[in-house]
């Protein structure tokens, strides 16, 4: 018998097989973190699982500094999808990226990731504005940018999906605590997006870690120190 697919989501790994950039700097949550990741998630997942990891995945500047990384994870039960964050230089073309991932990894971008009981979309995301700080010109346009890839990873979803129920990983925080509508919650809207994970964010309060329902769209953070380094559970 078949195991039931299961569904989780982590961020902000911040890989460093170099051990050029250890991230016990940050603070002792984040001592010996690469361990206990592993740990973490070979307590929870199977290889019949997927597994989204929205961004800052390596410290490695360049695509081939990254394989050490990337193999970590390859070696991790479950299938998993990647996404650009802030700090993953590694990341060049989408063809590049694609062509070297290890088996079981894809990697999103301006398309969408069809599971047995949803369908994947996302996009890196970026600042949003706000009234009281507006973006500069050149924030504006990557912001522009980022909401058009959104968008055409969520009609890629649409049409692949075959009416299986939206999610949506980001790397930056789609939402402001003024709860104003943007870009990105406005396609949340006319796609009918069920759940959206997103991270960036570290040392999160409590009240920032719960997951928030605005317009029937479920937002959960999931950085890995905010999550103590085990694996959000979708579904």
């Amino acid at each position: 018998m078949c195991s039931e697919e299961k569904l989780f989501a982590i961020g902000d790994l911040h890989l460093d097989s170099s051990q050029s950039k250890p991230m016990s700097v940050f603070g002792s949550r984040w001592e010996n973190h690469r361990d206990r990741l592993r740990a973490c998630w070979m307590d929870s997942i199977t290889h019949t699982d997927v597994v989204l990891l929205p961004g800052d995945i390596s410290w490695a500047m360049r695509l081939s500094e990254a394989d050490l990384d990337l193999s970590f994870i390859a070696d991790l039960p479950g299938r998993k999808v990647l996404l650009r964050g802030n700090h993953d230089f590694w990341w060049s073309s989408i063809g590049k990226v694609r062509s070297r991932l290890p088996q079981g990894m894809f990697a999103l971008q301006n398309d969408a990731f069809v599971l047995e009981k949803s369908v994947i979309a996302g996009s890196r995301g970026w600042l949003i504005p706000t009234k009281e700080t507006p973006l500069t010109a050149e924030d504006e346009k990557v912001y522009i940018r980022e909401v058009s890839r959104m968008e055409l990873s969520l009609e890629a979803a649409r049409l692949k999906g075959e009416g299986r129920p939206i999610i949506v990983m980001m790397h930056y925080p789609p939402i402001q605590k003024n709860n104003m509508s943007n870009g990105f919650t406005n396609l949340f809207s006319r796609y009918k997006v069920q759940k959206v994970v997103f991270g960036h964010i570290h040392n999160a309060l409590p009240c920032e870690r719960a997951s928030k329902q605005e317009n029937g769209v479920t937002y959960q953070l999931v950085s890995a120190d905010s999550l103590d380094f085990m694996p959000f559970r979708i579904y």
